[in-house]
């Protein structure tokens, strides 16, 4: 008699810690395959290390196959889930197509960019959910510095070295937190012209920063980011980007070549395709992540919207922490339908957050008690240290190294513009150009069209 198959979709934070959990509670008993764009897990958190040169890119991603045994990866995105044939078809790296039969499913495909109807937002900005749109930035803000130095104008220069983040949540607050300290290194060494440095907006149409958070953190945060001359304004949206610059919504015009969108995020397209209930694009589980109808099919993550014990008739919010924990307690629960172990509710009190500031900064309250300053930095890294699946050692190296030496001012151009669209299913992957592509390709700001080389040279 045949194995049961279980098919997890989607190895972020809910997926991999899933696949994880079955593959040692369900080893010999289930043939476990991983269905994935990419074969490593993204430790997303610290994606802005990558993008300001503190990690390399191999750091902060952790091996599916070197982690997860007896677990079978296919690589390929997902286009379809047929619940009643029990299959998923996906399309492979090279294109081909392929499909996986299931007798368990655990949908954990995440989320994409959440794009809202600003012009020329879609053309102009990019979002920084993924590894190819970090190393793009990472280019992209020392291209930009250093044909600042180089502007024949002071008003070229100020745009190259204007930077403007939208969304002042997790992301945004920590991509501009480091974002000014590593400008800030690339002009000591490339000095801008006399009496301009680089600048940094952060926007946001809330009160505050950190609106989700508690209001300690978030004036914590904002302290640290004025302090290192990041112009925070709350209550403020963008009405328009253009190949220049961008129009708030008070009828300030700023100019720049940069615009990274970070708004927040949406639940993946897929789930909407399965004709079942949804919640705000999430597909409603019950407490036990199990799909109403559907007592074979598990969903968890960000693509899941699953009650909140602690908050009768509200859901859990889309962060990594209840992701991270959803993943075992799926995992569980679908070998408790295969007869190992009992199945649970998922349960889970926030134990407290962590933003990193950069440096020895950040903004910290474990267990409910307000930090910051060093101490913050100091529990913020260690909980990151802690939560990795892997590399642990190489990233506490980066980190040693990144306080005692330099960093390395270069441009690989391994990532082109327009490989990273705003408006893509897929973040994790770099968009293939093809041979007309150059007729299609939106115009970014600072960049030139992919048929030119080098990228944004003519700028």
């Amino acid at each position: 008699m045949s194995r049961p198959r279980i098919v997890v979709v989607g190895a972020g934070f809910a997926g991999y810690r899933t696949a994880r959990t079955l593959s040692r509670l369900a080893r010999g008993k289930a043939d476990i395959t991983l269905l994935n764009p990419t074969d490593y897990f993204l430790y997303l958190p610290l994606l802005p290390h990558v993008a300001t040169g503190v990690l390399e890119p191999r750091r902060v991603t952790v091996s599916l196959t070197g982690t997860l045994p007896h677990v079978r990866l296919a690589l390929g995105e997902a286009d379809d889930v047929d619940l009643e044939r029990h299959t998923v078809t996906y399309t492979g790296p090279e294109g081909e197509r392929g499909e996986l039969p299931y007798d368990r499913l655990v949908l954990s495909v995440g989320s994409v960019n959440k794009l809202l109807p600003v012009p020329g937002v879609a053309e102009h900005a990019h979002g920084f959910r993924g590894m190819p749109e970090a190393l793009y930035l990472r280019d992209h803000i020392t291209r930009q510095t250093e044909l600042a130095a180089a502007a024949p104008d002071p008003e070229t220069c100020r745009a190259r070295c204007t930077f403007v983040v939208v969304g002042a949540g997790y992301t945004g607050v920590e991509l501009a937190a480091h974002g000014a300290l590593f400008t800030d290194a690339l002009v000591r060494k490339q000095p801008l012209r006399q009496g301009i440095r680089p600048r940094w907006l952060l926007l946001d149409i809330a009160d505050r920063v950190l609106p989700e958070l508690d209001p300690r953190l978030s004036t914590t945060a904002e302290r640290v980011l004025r302090r290192r001359g990041v112009d925070v304004r709350t209550r403020t949206s963008v009405k328009e980007a253009t190949s220049d610059g961008v129009l708030l919504g008070d009828g300030d015009a700023v100019d720049t070549r940069t615009l990274v969108w970070c708004v927040g995020v949406r639940p993946d397209p897929l789930v909407a395709g399965l004709g079942r209930p949804l919640e705000k694009g999430r597909l409603r589980v019950d407490s036990c992540l199990q799909v109403p109808g559907h007592p074979e099919v598990f969903a968890c993550g960000d693509a899941a919207a699953v009650p909140d014990a602690t908050r009768p008739g509200e859901f859990t919010p889309m962060t990594a922490q209840h992701a991270w924990r959803q993943g075992v307690t799926a995992g569980r629960n679908v070998a408790a339908s295969l007869g190992v172990g009992t199945r649970r509710a998922y349960r889970h009190r926030d134990l407290g957050f962590i933003v990193d500031l950069g440096g020895v900064q950040a903004a910290a309250n474990p267990l409910g008690v307000p930090l910051s300053g060093p101490l913050a930095g100091a529990v913020t890294r260690g909980y990151h240290l802690a939560a990795m699946p892997g590399n642990r050692v190489r990233v506490a190296a980066d980190w040693l190294l990144d306080s005692v030496l330099p960093r390395q001012a270069v441009q690989l151009g391994l990532v082109r513009s327009g490989s990273v669209p705003l408006e893509s299913a897929s973040p994790e992957l770099a968009r293939l150009p093809r041979p007309d592509d150059h007729d299609r390709h939106p115009r970014v700001p600072g960049h030139s069209p992919p048929k030119e080389e080098p990228d944004d040279q003519q700028q």
